[in-house]
């Protein structure tokens, strides 16, 4: 199941017809090729951050990665990235309890990465999230928008 946190369009390529989309629009199947293979990166990421990171490098690796994705398509603008996710969401992401996800998320005020709202959670020092997740970034130029 998928649950939008934010407004959003949503694509959908049949199954069945997909032979013709590369048949007939082979710039548009390069860029869904392309968006599909970033994508497997990104869960391959995911899940070794699950298995040797710590929980704070964890929530630290999961919310710049947002706050990342977020910039790479000019949602943040000149302001404070706003991600709206609740604890919970977090915890179930990162397979953690909602005490120790809470626990955790203070560590990460307390270093004044990030801010917590009701409305969700304020990235502050991007640059420190990554740095305290051991993380790159995305490392990948200009993304196709489709």
């Amino acid at each position: 199941s998928v649950e939008a946190l934010s407004p959003m369009l949503l694509c959908v390529f049949e199954r069945d017809n997909l032979h013709e989309l590369y048949r007939n629009h082979p710039g548009l199947a390069y860029d869904i090729t392309w968006i599909a293979s970033r994508e497997e990166r990104m869960l391959d990421e995911n899940l070794l951050s699950l298995g040797r990171r710590s929980a704070i490098e964890r929530a630290a690796y999961l919310i710049a990665f947002i706050a990342s994705r977020a910039k790479v398509v000019g949602l943040n603008g000149k302001q404070t990235i706003q991600i709206p996710i609740t604890q919970q969401h977090i915890a179930d992401t990162l397979g953690l309890s909602l005490v120790h996800t809470n626990k955790t998320i203070r560590k990460l005020m307390d270093r004044q990465l990030i801010v917590w709202r009701d409305g969700g959670c304020g990235v502050v020092d991007n640059e420190g999230l990554k740095q305290l997740a051991g993380w790159e970034g995305l490392g990948e130029g200009r993304r196709p928008l489709i």
